[in-house]
């Protein structure tokens, strides 16, 4: 099996998507385990570990403006400054996941504070926020690899679903950061 034969994926297109797909779905259940706190957590562990929260915001909102410069750069074919702001992307997302898997582990949920409609706010931001980020991680890897084998229409149509949604989550987090961390405890 060598190239795409009559529709259908040839054995190391099959093979990615499922590497991709294993890579998601572990990542998906890793994130709901810690939040159903089904692990025992140490008693204790290092003060810094509290500075993740805002430590991520930061990495978002770096994201946010990284994403945001990845498209003035393409839309001005400048493709190596392209792909190098999105490897530094990637690599950042990567560090907020270990940090976020980490602190999520070590420290007990928040609970956010605010009432009425800022409440029915917060939880539709955190609510769509969850969602897409699980949703955006293959499309991601994907797009990904796509264009780093210069798949270039492929790499165009999963980006046009993947930058919209990588760039909510990003900016959702932070706003999400913003509106929980009056009511964190340390």
């Amino acid at each position: 099996m060598g190239k795409k034969e009559s529709g259908f994926l040839n054995l190391n297109d099959l093979l990615l998507y499922r590497v991709i797909m294993f890579i998601s779905l572990t990542v998906f259940t890793l994130v709901v385990v810690l939040n159903k706190r089904v692990i025992p957590t140490p008693e204790t562990f290092p003060q810094f570990i509290y500075t993740f929260p805002k430590i991520n915001a930061i990495i978002n909102a770096t994201c946010s403006m990284l994403l945001i410069a990845s498209l003035y750069c393409i839309r001005l074919k400048k493709i190596k400054l392209h792909k190098q702001i999105n490897l530094i992307t990637f690599g950042l997302s990567s560090l907020f996941l270990i940090l976020y898997v980490v602190y999520h582990y070590l420290v007990p949920e928040t609970t956010f504070g605010g009432v009425g409609i800022i409440k029915s706010i917060y939880y539709f931001i955190l609510i769509t926020h969850i969602i897409l980020a699980a949703l955006v991680l293959p499309l991601i890897l994907l797009s990904f690899q796509r264009g780093l084998t210069a798949q270039v229409e492929k790499h165009r149509k999963i980006v046009r679903w993947a930058f919209p949604i990588w760039l909510y989550v990003t900016i959702s987090g932070v706003v999400v950061y913003l509106m929980i961390s009056p009511y964190y405890n340390f």
